[in-house]
């Protein structure tokens, strides 16, 4: 029995690891759900720059994001382009995805 402290607390190591590798895990899909929700709420707001929605560029840019769980923390229109921020969090902490739509430089 001299053993068994050592084993539980290898077995501990082993568990507290775990679980941070989950928790990093988490955070990763969650920064890259943000990340595609950033990139979908800008080629809407796009599509509304060009004329093809009826509605303003950034709220449509808003409407999508929240649509995607996430809130539009900041929108402007730069010529032809769109630059959206939206915000969320990943494993507790705030974090903000950035994405631009227009058309390519020339």
């Amino acid at each position: 029995m001299a053993g068994a402290p050592l084993v539980l607390g290898l077995i501990a190591v082993v568990a507290a690891g775990g679980g941070g590798a989950v928790v990093a895990g988490t955070a990763l899909v969650e920064s890259q759900r943000l990340a595609g929700a950033a990139d979908a709420a800008a080629l809407a707001g796009g599509d509304a720059l060009l004329g093809w929605l009826a509605e303003p560029p950034c709220a449509v840019a808003s409407r999508v994001a929240a649509a995607n769980r996430t809130h539009l923390a900041a929108c402007r229109v730069e010529g032809l382009e769109i630059v959206v921020a939206v915000s969320g969090t990943a494993a507790g902490l705030p974090v903000e995805r950035s994405s631009r739509a227009g058309p390519p430089p020339s």
